[in-house]
């Protein structure tokens, strides 16, 4: 049985994916929750101001409390303050969505982002969420710097997911995934093209400084029709100089000190 605040995690994290917010009842279902104990949750993180009720019995949704914590604490690390003019120069350049996501122990995610498309289709998916390791650039380009035993464990505990979720040439066993970050290895970033959605390309490089563990990514994406393979082979050089420099000065900022502290400590 679940803790309380197992429950409490539990539901926040399923309402963070649905801003239009959900009816007890369906939260209690889709969670596998008792409907007493779900309302007792919900209840308390009324209380705590980080859920509101959105009129008398009706759907529960998230305040901007939490959306504030998490805000307030990209702040005091530096991460954007530093990746913001970088990522920024990347999308002016590329014309397309950059985004940088940060390696949080075993998750990769997205925290700060530019939009280069001016006109035209503009992709812009939601921030914040974790990468699916298997099927998106930023997991790739995560993987290919890390050894086969960690990347495997890695993307074993994530799973692959379910194939219709994502595009049609999404890697679905280790066999083809491992021969993807093979050629990602071989060129210095990961390509995809259709793997994390239909009609959408992607690519990535790692933020590493030599010698030290991946501590993020920088990514580029857009539409598939626009990002062509040989637009992405173009821009390489422009990413991948991005992300070196990002590397370079990730030193300024707390939240990458700290980690790579704990990371040396554990070694």
């Amino acid at each position: 049985m679940s803790s309380p605040l197992e429950r409490s995690l539990s539901v926040l994290e399923y309402l963070a994916a649905r801003p239009e917010g959900k009816a007890l009842s369906a939260v209690a279902q889709d969670l596998e929750l008792p409907l007493s104990a779900c309302h007792r949750v919900l209840t308390e993180l009324v209380r705590c101001g980080y859920v509101r009720q959105m009129r008398d019995h009706g759907d529960y949704a998230l305040t901007t409390k939490l959306a504030a914590l998490g805000l307030s604490y990209l702040g005091g690390s530096g991460i954007v303050d530093i990746a913001q003019p970088i990522i920024d120069r990347l999308a002016d350049v590329s014309g397309e969505l950059v985004r940088l996501a940060i390696v949080d122990g075993d998750r990769l995610t997205f925290v700060a982002k530019a939009q280069g498309a001016r006109f035209g289709l503009r992709y812009d998916p939601d921030m914040g969420i974790d990468l699916r390791l298997s099927c998106s650039a930023g997991g790739h380009a995560w993987l290919m710097t890390l050894s086969e035993e960690r990347a495997l464990e890695l993307v074993v505990k994530q799973g692959f997911g379910e194939p219709a979720a994502y595009g049609p040439r999404a890697p679905t066993t280790w066999k083809a995934l491992e021969q993807v970050l093979q050629e990602d290895r071989a060129r210095g970033f990961s390509l995809i093209e259709e793997v994390y959605a239909p009609g959408m390309n992607a690519m990535a490089a790692p933020v590493q400084r030599r010698g030290e563990d991946t501590i993020g990514v920088i990514t580029i994406a857009g539409p598939a029709i626009r990002l062509t393979a040989a637009r992405m082979l173009e821009l390489g050089p422009a990413l991948t100089t991005a992300a070196g420099e990002l590397a370079m000065a990730s030193t300024a900022s707390p939240i990458f000190v700290r980690q790579a502290a704990a990371r040396q400590a554990t070694a």
